[in-house]
């Protein structure tokens, strides 16, 4: 070989090696992009499988959710078989490694992370949570002859607990899955499912919560006594009306009955003033502390509460171990569980009239006295029908959950380690100090001397605004209140003072109580700026507004409150208990690092 032929030898055998890098380059790259796009038809294959078990199963879970609530015991468990089979099998369609490997995918991977969750949430509540509920024996939690069984109470306890935190635990999952990104069939199942699944989660906190503490405070450790008091919503006040009638409730060992009754108004005047904390003086100077019919100007209950049990023991020498407030929509919520009632005297109280019966017609028709004792014997029958009527114990869970959410039952405890159990609940009233997520508060007092309250028909909105350099949000609320009172007709008990001029005109101090550490920036009444009232109460900045609304007419009031430094985009609200309800409307906004 000449010196001439090795160079174009090596060249030639350099080719080779390169063209052999290339090809084996090639064929990696085809294996890869094969098993990548064999992995991808998995995947979107296992997808089509977990979407279509997912879509029936959230659809189960609801239906199955709706059922317990209902007591429909029958049709759920029939349910909760198809349930798990499709949970089951949606959860194994997002198990696989494929599916593990989509998950780490920068594209597809919030979707499938998503699916995943659901698909893993929906599976324990069907294994764990639902079997538990269908278990237990809730007619345990029910009176039977005028007495509630404590030791059937006590044994079932545990497992409500079990179930309740494994209801919990779902919906704390369910709430923390991104929903921005996911296809519209599933974002809509997982919408509806989380709604159902509160409803659940409401039902299943209070079984737990009744079947720890209804023990001890239906006297298992020694008898007890209690106040129960009813809201009059046709009088507003901040927690929901003027306490009105009264009766005393007698515990013992589970047996349950009811003692002396009478009205607020006979418990008279208190001077000198009953001492009120200091920032509830401030707003409302010393009402609270003089006259029972004022002690909830505040919507924080426990002050009510401790002011109207101090007031009874002044007057009648009796000292209660706490104080239990409903309202007559609380009556028409329960006597769709017992069915309708008959007052001595001839009159049916039923579900669907109960609220106009005693919020309406009764001052129509009826004289002071007559009404005092009508009343009277209202609350007896209805105590009656709940502690001696065989009721379906969902039935009933239902309407206590739904009275308890609406902020209708309110109960305070005189015992603080009882008192501390209920935390901040909404059955205990309490006006945090802190805010989970920014809520404003809506409070109406009657500023009229009048039952005028019945004929109010309240709207709020509240919409979140801009994120502030200084790390607080903007709210934006605005506030109707329109009056459905005619111009005439009307009797002087419905009329009473006429405060606002015209008798038939209702006015209305409406409190609006800021987010935690937050503040109240400006109002407008129908577009005019109007001075505000103010004060604090339980760090949070409180600005009055008196309100005064004719027959048939509607007013407007916006305010714009500061939240506290914050990155969320939701807000609540909290609001005074009415007898008509109230149409809301929350609009939220992306978080401020969004």
């Amino acid at each position: 070989m000449t010196e001439s032929e090795r160079p174009t030898r090596r060249r030639s055998r350099s080719r080779r090696r390169r063209r052999a890098r290339l090809r084996r380059a090639l064929l990696g790259a085809l294996v890869v992009g094969s098993l990548l796009l064999a992995t991808g038809g998995w995947i979107g294959f296992r997808g089509w499988q977990a979407r279509a078990h997912l879509l029936n199963a959230a659809g189960l879970a609801r239906e199955l959710s709706a059922q317990v609530v209902g007591g429909d015991t029958d049709r759920a468990l029939r349910t909760l078989a198809a349930l798990q089979e499709q949970s089951s099998a949606a959860r194994a369609a997002t198990t696989d490694p494929s599916w593990q490997l989509g998950r780490r995918t920068p594209i597809a991977g919030d979707d499938l992370d998503a699916v995943r969750q659901i698909a893993v949430a929906i599976d324990q509540l069907a294994r764990q949570a639902f079997p538990t509920l269908l278990r237990t024996d809730l007619t345990s939690l029910v009176p039977t002859g005028g007495r509630v069984d404590l030791a059937r109470l006590t044994a079932v306890s545990a497992e409500l607990t079990r179930a309740d935190e494994s209801v919990q635990r779902t919906r704390r999952d369910l709430a923390a899955v991104s929903a921005d990104s996911l296809v519209s069939q599933i974002r809509q199942a997982l919408t509806d499912l989380r709604g159902e699944i509160d409803r659940l989660a409401s039902l299943t906190s209070a079984a737990d919560q009744g079947s720890r503490l209804l023990p001890p405070l239906l006297g298992a450790n020694g008898p007890r006594r209690y106040l129960l008091v009813s809201q009059n919503l046709a009088e507003l006040r901040a927690t929901g009306g003027m306490l009105g009638a009264y009766a005393m409730i007698e515990a013992e060992d589970g047996k349950v009955k009811m003692g002396k009754q009478g009205s607020s108004a006979s418990l008279g005047r208190f001077t000198p003033a009953l001492k009120v904390p200091a920032e509830t003086r401030a707003l409302w100077t010393d009402l609270p502390g003089i006259y029972p019919a004022d002690v909830n100007l505040s919507p924080h209950f426990p002050t009510a509460a401790a002011l109207y049990r101090e007031m009874f023991r002044r007057k009648m020498g009796i000292t209660v171990d706490g104080v239990l407030a409903v309202d007559p929509v609380v009556l028409s919520y329960l006597l769709k569980a017992t069915g309708p009632v008959i007052v001595p005297g001839g009159v049916p109280l039923a579900s669907e009239k109960v609220v106009q019966t005693l919020l309406n017609e009764t001052y129509q028709r009826l004289g002071l006295k007559e009404q005092d004792a009508f009343f009277t014997a209202s609350a007896a029958a209805v105590f009656d029908a709940f502690f001696t009527k065989n009721v379906n114990p969902r039935v009933l869970l239902s309407a206590f959950d739904r009275a308890i959410t609406e902020r209708r039952i309110l109960f305070w405890s005189a015992r603080p380690e009882e008192q501390r159990t209920f935390g901040d609940s909404r059955m205990a009233g309490t006006l945090p100090e802190q805010d989970t997520v920014p809520t404003v508060g809506v409070f109406l007092n009657d500023g009229s001397g009048a039952k005028l309250g019945y004929y109010l028909r309240p709207t709020a909105n509240l919409t979140v605004g801009e994120c502030r350099p200084d790390g607080r949000r903007e709210l934006r609320l605005r506030v109707t209140l329109r009056s459905t009172a005619p111009k005439s007709g009307l009797s002087e008990s419905v009329l009473g003072l006429g405060m606002a001029g015209d008798p038939y005109t209702a006015r209305t101090l409406v409190s609006v109580f800021s987010p935690a550490g937050g503040a109240v920036i400006e109002a407008r009444l129908d577009g005019a700026e109007i001075a505000l009232g103010s004060g604090t109460e339980r760090r949070r900045q409180v600005a009055t507004a008196s309100v005064d609304v004719g027959p048939g007419a509607e007013r407007a009031l916006e305010v714009t409150v500061l939240t506290a430094k914050t990155g969320v985009g939701q807000a609540e609200l909290w609001l005074t208990p009415t007898a008509s309800p109230w149409t809301t409307q929350v609009h939220s906004a992306p978080r401020c690092d969004q």
